[in-house]
């Protein structure tokens, strides 16, 4: 008998409720498999049946009625809920993750016939993936302190209920005050600043500092230097590999940087690419070498890390940031067209990703595409002056020198590249 394509493309949805109800057993299964035969509330086959079963019911409540489905499921809640009760008074075991896992299998198995397949595959390779990795999550809890959620409970507060509810639009003198701009920049730096710490906690003291340097380049860079040169401060000993910290996060942002700005507008690429690239190799070089330094430092104390949440360094830098925003503005007003690259350093000091998606718009069109890859080197300049100088000025002058050698690097490499780019271009 020749199949119809719906019945046959019925028999594929099926096949992967009942494909993605054995992955979830699988898991199951591994977990519980020093449990006694038969003591299993449900194990490769029994979930592989569940989400079999979701998808059947899922079909003949699309031809019966959609309230047939909810029934079903309420049904097989409380058969659940039957054999985990029965399944807690003999092994005094009272978890529901179990149960919980059926009813989830039941679920996606119901959404794959209902056509939301990747949905469904996806849900269950995150669900067996969760299941999986129970001992890491609670390993995790038992590290985590009272100040530590704290912490992420105001990082919430911050970035899920005020910052929704700002306005995002100017205001002041050229409307150059933007609160929902202002605050998402404080909510980055306090993100930034927990990241670091989280990954310092998990990850210890010199491969975090890295992992978290590399993560926040990509993001603000100079919230990577405000965070580490403060942790500088107390910590002078680790004033080195702090130091290299903030290097690789500076230099990051220079491939960012080349990366939007091509992306934008793709002429820029042979303007930007030496400068930008040259700047990126020395600076991962001597960020390296400044890393590699620290392996023959004596490190007998642990790194000070006793509040994850910075919000008051975050307030005072979202101010700063307010202040460079009305400037900007107001050197923009006051000398026009004219004064381009002023803005352009200006802007550079508060923001690189700003003006660098700004000249790229305008690159070929109604700005010269050399006068805008000369702003956009100028803004990222300015920005690794102003890393070098609040590092400096917060982390205290035995910072330094390994900023002039981590940062120096970079700044001279990408200006003398910008200016062979204009030989060859």
């Amino acid at each position: 008998m020749e199949l119809a394509p719906e019945q046959i493309a019925l028999f594929g949805k099926l096949g992967l409720a009942l494909a993605l109800g054995i992955l979830i057993g699988f898991e199951r299964g591994w977990h519980e498999r020093k449990e006694a035969e038969g003591s299993r509330v449900a194990g490769i086959r029994t979930f592989g049946l569940i989400g079999l079963l979701g998808g059947l019911w899922s079909a003949l409540a699309e031809a019966l009625g959609e309230i047939l489905l909810g029934f079903a499921l309420v049904a097989f809640a409380g058969v659940m809920a039957i054999a985990r009760a029965r399944a807690a008074r003999e092994t005094k075991d009272f978890g529901a993750t179990t149960a919980i896992a059926a009813l989830v299998t039941f679920a996606l198995g119901a959404l794959s016939v209902r056509g939301e397949m990747a949905a469904a595959a996806a849900g269950a390779v995150v669900t067996a993936l969760l299941l999986g990795v129970k001992p890491i999550l609670h390993g995790w809890l038992t590290r985590v302190s009272y100040e530590e959620l704290l912490a992420v409970l105001k990082l919430l507060v911050m970035s899920l209920v005020l910052l929704p509810v700002l306005p995002n639009r100017g205001y002041g003198p050229w409307s150059a005050l933007n609160p929902y701009e202002l605050w998402f920049m404080v909510v980055l730096i306090a993100g930034i600043s927990f990241v670091g710490y989280a990954a310092v906690r998990l990850a210890g003291e010199r491969q975090g500092i890295l992992l978290a340097s590399l993560a926040g380049g990509l993001v603000a860079s100079t919230a990577v230097a405000i965070n580490f040169a403060g942790l500088a401060q107390k910590n002078p000993e680790r004033r080195h590999l702090l130091a290299a910290g903030i290097g690789f996060a500076a230099t990051t942002m220079y491939p960012r940087t080349l990366l939007i700005a091509t992306a934008v507008a793709p002429i820029l690429m042979k303007h930007l690419v030496l400068p930008l690239g040259a700047a990126t190799l020395a600076g991962y070089l001597t960020a390296i070498f400044l890393w590699n330094r620290t392996r023959a430092e004596q490190q007998e104390t642990e790194l000070a890390l006793r509040n994850p949440f910075e919000f008051t360094m975050a307030l005072k830098f979202g101010l700063f940031l307010a202040a460079i925003m009305l400037l900007a503005r107001a050197f923009q007003h006051w000398l026009g067209d004219v004064g381009i690259l002023t803005l352009a350093v200006l802007s550079g000091v508060a923001d690189v990703d700003a003006i660098n998606l700004s000249l790229s718009r305008m690159a070929g069109d109604s700005l010269a595409v050399d006068v805008a890859a000369g702003g956009i080197v100028l803004a990222v300049v300015s920005n690794t002056l102003l890393k070098a100088g609040l590092a400096t000025w917060i982390g205290g002058l035995g910072m330094a020198w390994p900023l002039a050698v981590s940062l120096g690097s970079g700044l001279v490499a990408g200006v003398a590249g910008f200016s062979l780019a204009r030989f060859w271009v």
